[in-house]
Order: structure tokens, then C-alpha cells, then sequence
């Protein structure tokens, strides 16, 4: 079978920032494609062209790529709206290849950005199953109800006795800074990593090294919009990948400011596979279907509140052998069924690619 023509649209750099190393979305989707034996990957990397070209000459050489390439499926995955709705709709209508956005972070983003958006593609993806049927809803005609996973190319074990009790890695937002200092109050040291912790960033071996040789990881599903001076910022001004600053507009002024009014729903994250994809033990905060993709108890382990946090770390740093079986369990879990190349071969089918 002919290999199947994939252009991956999206961010090359972490927020477009060359300085933060790669994107999420370039190493989790575009490192997948490219490895994938029944892909032909390209990248059309729109916060690099962003720069070199300004908005309407990358949107120009965005259609004279997909003229000259004739990719069988556009895989975008926007940031915000350094791609123009009328060029979005204009290659959709084109017929000369199937579009699809992967929308990121609906469980706070749909009203503000993806509602608007997802009318310029033939498909949308989504891992936020009400979110899904607010697409439906709207009369959109292709919908994926699809979720996070591990790149198994690029997250691996890494092999060695533990060197951490405890460890989190991520942004100190929302309120993660205040649930750490709530368990280490209670004896349970964690040491952190990330923007705004005191150990600052990592390197993706040195976070690989944490995952596998941590007794116990943990994640927190709750979402990143919350109220301070940064998110408040976001209610009148936007930035877009190439580092312009834009007035937002009346509409979306309006909907951030629901939107941040509103209880904001625990959602599951990128963390939740790749943790266990390194052979990690992992120790959750809870997600609406989390269940589906790993059994709590067998394959990770979920607390409900802070003291179920305490309670657990607990109990885990200290019966290794129930740890172990846990964690050797989710790893297999992992690899047997969520990889992003598993979510790739399911939207691929899905669209009318593959069989």
C-alpha cells in the first residue's frame, strides 16, 4: 500500500518561543508521523514561516504547499489564529486534500477558540468527550473523540535504582503551588521541576531520568485558566506564535471572561500516558474517563482530594512490592494501547485513509 501523505500544520517551538526547545504538539504528533511505517510526514511549521514571512505570506505558502504536495490529510493543530479562517475554509473547500485540528484544551478553550474554528475543517479531534458532543451539537459533521497518549519513540525507561521519593514536573500554575506546600506540610517532601519552581526546567532526558527513578509521580488534572494578573491579561490581549501582541476583540473578550467565571472541570493530561510510557508509577488526580484508559488500583493509582494524596504517597513509598506490580502494569498498558501512533492509525481510519 502506498504510503499515506500527512502535513503536519502546527507549532514547531514550545509557545513558538525557539529559546523553550520543541513543541508538544511537533514531538508528539510530527515525531510520531515521521516514525510511522505507513506515513509519508512533511511539517509546515507556521510559528518558524510566522516570523520570515508575516501572516498572509505564510497562509500563501500554506496553500501552495498543499498544491504542490497534495497531502491525503492536513493535520493541523492550531495555537490561535496565525492562520486566517477564509485560507482554513478556502482549502477545505479546495478538495484537494481532508483538513483535521486536533483542538487542544477544550475543557477551557471551546468556547473562547475552538467553537469558532472548527467550521473551517472537514474533521475535528477533541479529547474532552463534552466538548464532542457540543460539535455535534453545532451541526459539525466530523467529530473524533480521541485523548492525550505517549510518543513511545521519544518516551522511554530509563534504567537505575529510584533517586526520588516523590517528584512532580510541571508549571507551578492554578493552584498546584499551594497543594504542594499542603502535602509537604504533612511530611510528604516533593521535589518539582518546571516554570516557577525553584528548580526551574528540565531537560527531556533529565525528565525521562525523574519519570522512570521516582517511586511515586504525581500529576494534577486540574485546568491552567485560573485568576491572576497573567489570565486576567488574557481577558483583553492575546499572543500569537511569532510573539505579536493583539487586542482581543469584543467576542472574545466576552467568552475568556465566562470562561474563567465558570468551575473549570479536571481534565486528563498529556502527563497521565507519558508517566506510565517511561515505566513511571503514577499517582493522579482524577478525570472524567480517566477509567478508560487505565485501570486505578492495577495499572496507576488516582486521589481524589490532597489527604488521599498524603495517604497514598504514603502508603506507596513504603510497600514497594504493590508499587512495582502497579507500575510494571501500567507500562504494558501503555505500550499495548496508548501510543500516539495508536491515536494517529485510529483518526486515519476514521477519516477514510486506512482500512
Amino acid at each position: 500500500m502506498d504510503a499515506i501523505r500527512v502535513l503536519y500544520v502546527g507549532l514547531k517551538h514550545d509557545y513558538g518561543d525557539p529559546r523553550r526547545g520543541l513543541s508538544f504538539e511537533y514531538e508528539s504528533f510530527f515525531e510520531t508521523l515521521s516514525r510511522m511505517k505507513n506515513v509519508e510526514a512533511h511539517d509546515f511549521a507556521f510559528d518558524v514561516l510566522l516570523r520570515s514571512l508575516g501572516r498572509r505570506g505564510m497562509s500563501a505558502k500554506l496553500t501552495a504547499t498543499i498544491d504542490e504536495l497534495r497531502p491525503h490529510l492536513c493535520f493541523f493543530v492550531l495555537f490561535t489564529d496565525e492562520i486566517e479562517k477564509e485560507t482554513l475554509r478556502t482549502i477545505t473547500r479546495s478538495e484537494r486534500t481532508r483538513t483535521l485540528n486536533w483542538f487542544c484544551d477544550d475543557h477551557w478553550r471551546f468556547d473562547i477558540f475552538s467553537r469558532h474554528v472548527a467550521p473551517c475543517f472537514h474533521w475535528v479531534a477533541t479529547t474532552d468527550a463534552l466538548s464532542a458532543e457540543r460539535y455535534r451539537r453545532l451541526g459539525h459533521p466530523g467529530v473524533i473523540k480521541t485523548q492525550w497518549a505517549c510518543n513511545h519513540f521519544r518516551y522511554q525507561p530509563v534504567s537505575g535504582l529510584p533517586t526520588h521519593d516523590v517528584s512532580f514536573v510541571g508549571q507551578a500554575h492554578s493552584s498546584r503551588r499551594k497543594s504542594i506546600d499542603y502535602v509537604s506540610a504533612r511530611g510528604v517532601h516533593v521535589d518539582c521541576w518546571g516554570r516557577g519552581w525553584s528548580n526551574g526546567r528540565v531537560s527531556h532526558g533529565r525528565m525521562l531520568e525523574i519519570f522512570s527513578r521516582s517511586k511515586v509521580n504525581l500529576n494534577f488534572t486540574e485546568s491552567s485558566i485560573s485568576f491572576g494578573w497573567k489570565p486576567v491579561a488574557k481577558i483583553v490581549l492575546k499572543r500569537r506564535a511569532d510573539n505579536t501582541i493583539l487586542l482581543n476583540s469584543l467576542r472574545e473578550i466576552r467568552d475568556t471572561v465566562s470562561t474563567m467565571l465558570r468551575r473549570q472541570r479536571p481534565q486528563i493530561k498529556g502527563r497521565n500516558f507519558e508517566i506510565p510510557g517511561t515505566g513511571g508509577f503514577l499517582l493522579t488526580g482524577n478525570a472524567e474517563q480517566l477509567e478508560e484508559y487505565y485501570a486505578s488500583g492495577k495499572e496507576i493509582e488516582v486521589f481524589r482530594d490532597l489527604d488521599e494524596l498524603v495517604d497514598k504517597a504514603r502508603f506507596y513509598l513504603t510497600h514497594e512490592e504493590e508499587r512495582e506490580r502497579i507500575r510494571r502494569a501500567g507500562y504494558e498498558r501503555t505500550l499495548r494501547e496508548h501510543t500516539y501512533e495508536h491515536r494517529i492509525n485510529e483518526i486515519l481510519r476514521i477519516v477514510g485513509l486506512m482500512k
